[in-house]
């Protein structure tokens, strides 16, 4: 089987996209979407093992990957990382800012060493990457560059420093499309609301208990798959979004929108789109659907 994509298969030939966080998750899922399209991907990540699997994956479904271990949160590697990837596939065309983590945690009880962590994985680490990007390729032919937020539009309660770190990307989004934008360079970015991918399966305790639940809240009245994302992803890259810039594509089954005061009706027309072959269902999920 292979990647069931909606776009054509040569969309991004040629191309080389940087996919951080593509290891696992949407990332990994974006990553397998691009290079059945076609394009060159590099795979960043902390984890070796992770990124080798996945490059595999590729490997064997006929795409091109790449992997590079790096930990986005730190300058230096940062920008040795962005010079060695130059070297070795020439110009980046496409940077997905993918990598993030956070731990759910009322406010009261997140101590100052996690808020930061939280802040320098989800926002600092995104910075540094789209900024050496930009110095050292995109600034002298153009590019493209995805960041990837979350449902933070009414508050993130019980997730207060992914939540401020997501919405500071989401303002740095906005001021690098207008700053970057005379170098043919656009920068937008995705809020993905409940996604059913492997990160639901780090969550403990109450939280865990919720997951099942949570389709109740959106209009939908279901959680999204991995594709969505991804094909969202691949949209904004492609040269149909080429005068798109400076924006945040919700993809959250309208759940950020609305008030409590409002009743969700039971739906039958809820029909998801997966076009992720290997996609993996969340144990926290199965026997569920």
């Amino acid at each position: 089987m292979a990647y069931e994509s909606i776009f054509r298969t040569d969309l991004f030939s040629g191309q080389t996209v940087i996919v951080t966080g593509g290891g696992s998750g949407i990332g990994r899922c974006t990553a397998h979407e691009l290079a059945a399209l076609g394009a060159t991907v590099v795979l960043v990540g902390r984890k070796p093992e992770k990124l080798q699997a996945v490059a595999a994956e590729i490997a064997e479904d006929g795409g091109r990957a790449h992997w590079k271990a790096c930990d986005i949160r730190d300058e230096d590697a940062v920008k040795a990382l962005v010079s060695e990837l130059i070297r070795e596939h020439g110009p980046i065309h496409g940077l997905v800012n993918n990598a993030g983590g956070q731990y759910p945690s009322p406010l009261a009880s997140i101590n100052q060493k996690g808020f930061e962590t939280v802040l320098r994985t989800n926002l600092v680490g995104g910075f540094l990457m789209a900024r050496e990007v930009f110095n050292q390729s995109m600034s002298k032919h153009g590019g493209s560059i995805v960041n990837m937020l979350a449902d933070m539009w009414g508050g993130m309660p019980g997730m207060g420093h992914s939540g401020a770190a997501r919405s500071g990307m989401d303002n740095f989004t906005k001021t690098a499309a207008f700053e970057w934008g005379y170098a043919g360079v656009r920068v937008n970015a995705v809020a993905p609301g409940w996604i059913a991918s492997s990160g639901m399966d780090t969550y403990e305790g109450a939280f865990k208990a919720v997951i099942p639940t949570l389709r109740e809240h959106v209009p939908l009245k279901r959680i999204g798959t991995e594709s969505e994302v991804s094909a969202a992803i691949v949209f904004l890259l492609s040269p149909a979004a080429a005068f798109i810039s400076g924006s945040t594509l919700r993809i959250d089954g309208a759940a950020s929108l609305g008030s409590r005061a409002w009743p969700l009706h039971k739906t039958t027309h809820n029909e998801s789109f997966n076009g992720f072959h290997r996609a993996y269902m969340p144990d926290v999920l199965k026997d569920k659907e």
